[in-house]
Order: C-alpha cells, then structure tokens, then sequence
C-alpha cells in the first residue's frame, strides 16, 4: 500500500494536488466498480470510454481519492475526499509507482522482472514460489497484470517490508518493455526465452529479441541480466557493466534429473528438489527461475516446491472414464504449442488427442508456423488432432484422415466428445482469441468424474 499523504503521492505522480485529504491510500484502482474503500482511484482515458467521468462513483464508493485529468476535477470535487490533476493520468500513474518502487528497495524490497516470448507466466509462479519457501514475503503480478497499467497498480500495492516483488512484462511493440523497466527499475531482469510470438507486429524474430532485451538496456549497472545459455539473439544485446548469468544446457545454472529429484547446480551452490510439475518446458523455467534467485544472492534449502501455477495453463482434469484433459487454453504460439504437444506424449497412457486453436498474430509466417506444428504433431505420435481457425487447414493437413478441420471451439468440443474413449488424454491449446478455454469448460461439464 502507498503509506504516504495526499502532498507527496501528487508530487510523485507529476499533478497538482486540488484537495487534500487525511491518511494514505490503501492501494491504487482504476475500474471503479472495483474500487476498494481507502483507494486511489486513477481515472484513465480507454477507448470507449474515460474512466475520469467515474471519478465521483468511486470516491462515493468509499475511495480515499481521485487522480483525473483537469477536466474531471470539478466532478471529483463534489463528493469527500483527496483530488489530484494530473494532464496525462496513466503517465502520472506510471510515475507514482515509479516513485513507490525507489521506496519498497530503501525498505529491502528486491525487485524481480520477468519477460519472454513463452512461459513468463508460469516462471513468475515458479519464482514468486522459490522466494517464498525462501521465507521472503513475496508479490507478484497477479493474472495478466503486466501492462503499462497493470504493473503500476502491483507495485502500488506492495507494502514497505517486503522481501521481494515478482513482475511480469508484457510486450506487443518496441518500447514497451523499455517503459515497463523504468517504472519497475529491477534488480534481476530475467528473459525466459525468445520465439516467434507477435512476429506480425515486429516483423522478424530478431526485431523481437530486440524487444525483448529492452529489459537489459533497462538494467541498472548493478544490476543482473538472466537470459538462456546459448541465446545467440540475446548475446548482442548484453551489456559490459552488467552481471550476466545464464541457464539451461551449458550454462551458469544447470538443471539435473535423478530419479524423482532434481538438481540444480551453479554459481557455486548445489541443491536438490523435489517438485509437483515434471513438464520439460517447466522444468527449463525452473532453471531460470533458481538462476534468477540465486542472482539476487538468496539461498535455497533442499526439499519440496509446491507451485500452484497461474489458471489454464497446462491444468489437468480427471474426467469419467479415466479420460484425462490437459487446459492449457490461456494462449499459444508455436513455442508453447510444440511444448504443449511433447507433454501430451509424455504423460498419456492412451490415446492423445489434440485439439488446437490456430496462433494470431503471426502475420504472413501463420500458414508455414502452423503446418510446422501440425507436422509436430504427427511425428510426435499424436492420434487425433481437431484443429479450429482460419489456419486449421494448416494445422491438421500433415495427420490426413486423423486431422479434423472445424469452424470453432464450440464444433471442436462437440467433435471431441464423439471421438473420445476411455482412457484418452486430450490437449486443448489455442490463442486466446480462438476462445478455446470454452472447448475445455465444455468437455468438462460434459465429462464430469464418475
């Protein structure tokens, strides 16, 4: 929570403090039908609407105060409570917990930022759980909170004492990131991975690492960079006055399988886990996510890590008839779809059946992208694939009569559940858009366990 008075969060922000008001805000909001009581409201301008005309239904609503842009100000003023101008509110939010960052590190916050074309979500959870075990009080981003918004409104919402503060940073253009970095100011930047992800919008994978990397041109001098060892699209964009650390084969930190454990050696240290995901893409992210701690200087006791990841990706569902559905619907890009198919052949024990969503945003790279995952899919044994989307053709081309072309989730869902049988393991995967998350909620509701 922002545990400072009305004159400095106006300074911090950039505005001009109209009226002031007793206290502190005990966290910052910008929807005001989910304004807590004793919140800052931000009103935001979006595209259908300002989120300033709400300003007086918030403070109504019990928050401790408003941030809008002056033309809301009069507004503001009719109901109880702090009022603060500020000509651009989202700039002035940004700044606000800019500010609220350089506090949390003079209380011994450490600061973790985490970006990368797949498996950021789920390195977050693995991190923000490692750090925990560790004993820090640990926040971290919550859901898809890693937006020029979002992420502002996690660091405000961070108290003074605590040990470590997880981000994730989003990326759809050049200069996101960048931003993201200044509000965030991290002592660990750790980039995941770089893939084809939102090529259509950047153009080629290189102009993605390029992206990417704005996280480490972000930096501090005395701060850390984590990338994957042997990243040749991230080695130029490495800096001398950095500390670099690397992970995954030949690495810094280097992940070992024995029997049911893992262990994890590097930069001297040496430890043993045992953990409730075996995924490999998972457990490439473990490695990253220790390599990142370990960065920070904080020290990891052997034993067991419970990581409760992040909803729809990669949840397992016992349904009737021992038929197991793997919801990894959140979203997809050609990393994570060939990630997603290895598992579903490593964990079924019969048939594997897929149905997947086509991959937006790939511009004119969509129609070879998804024919590659269809023939991964193939040669990696898959028995079934129902594929959905304008590139479904692509995508369930390479498997002939075992590939299945529908209009959407809903046909996708209707197909499956003829086609399944007992004992099945079935994948649903696909971009956000594709609404695939409604093909899994549907064999669900139509699978419940016996």
């Amino acid at each position: 929570m922002i545990s400072r008075d009305a004159a400095w969060i106006a300074r911090e922000a950039g505005g001009e403090l109209v009226r002031s008001a007793e206290g502190a805000p005990t966290a910052a909001a910008v929807d005001s039908r989910e304004t807590p009581a004793g919140a800052l409201f931000v009103g935001l301008a979006g595209s259908q609407a300002d989120g300033g005309t709400f300003a007086a239904l918030a403070m109504s609503g019990g928050a401790w105060g408003a941030l809008v842009a002056p033309a809301h100000v009069e507004a503001a003023l009719a109901e109880h409570g702090a009022v603060i101008a500020a000509a651009d509110p989202l700039a002035a939010l940004g700044g606000l917990a800019a500010a609220w960052r350089r506090e949390l590190a003079a209380s011994g916050t450490r600061i973790f930022a985490i970006t990368g074309s797949t498996g950021k979500t789920s390195t977050k959870d693995i991190l923000a759980a490692l750090l925990r075990r560790s004993g820090l009080a640990t926040v971290q981003t919550p859901g898809n909170w890693n937006t020029e918004i979002g992420l502002p409104l996690v660091v405000l919402g961070a108290s003074e004492g605590t040990g470590a503060l997880v981000l994730e940073l989003a990326m759809r253009g050049p200069g996101q990131i960048a931003e993201l970095t200044r509000i965030a100011d991290p002592d660990i930047g750790l980039i995941v991975n770089v893939g084809p992800a939102h090529i259509e919008l950047l153009g080629s994978i290189e102009a993605i690492a390029a992206a990417k990397a704005e996280l480490i041109a972000g930096l501090r001098s005395d701060a850390a960079a984590v990338i994957p060892a042997g990243s040749q699209l991230l080695a130029p964009h490495l800096r001398s006055d950095l500390r670099a650390v690397t992970f995954g084969d030949g690495g810094d930190v280097r992940l070992e399988e024995r029997g049911g454990e893992l262990r994890i050696i590097g930069l001297g240290r040496d430890l043993t886990l045992s953990t409730n995901f075996a995924q490999r893409h998972q457990l490439g992210n473990l490695a990253g996510a220790v390599a990142a701690a370990w960065a920070a200087g904080i020290e990891i006791a052997d034993g067991e890590l419970e990581v409760a990841f992040s909803a729809l990706r990669g949840e397992r569902h016992a349904l009737a008839g021992g038929i197991v559905l793997i919801d990894d619907s959140y979203n997809a890009n050609p990393d994570s779809m060939r990630a997603a198919i290895d598992e579903l052949c490593r964990v079924a024990a019969g048939r594997r059946i897929a149905l997947l969503g086509e991959m937006l945003e790939l511009g004119e790279h969509a129609p070879a992208l998804h024919a590659a995952v269809g023939e991964h899919a193939m040669r990696s044994g898959v028995d079934v694939v129902i594929a959905v989307g304008e590139h479904a053709d692509e995508i369930a081309g390479p498997l002939g009569e075992r590939g299945y072309v529908v209009p959407d989730s809903a046909a996708a869902a209707e197909l499956a559940l003829g086609l399944l049988a007992d004992g099945d393991t079935v994948l649903v995967k696909g971009s956000r858009g594709v609404r695939m998350d409604l093909a899994a909620a549907r064999l669900r509701e139509a699978k419940v366990p016996a």
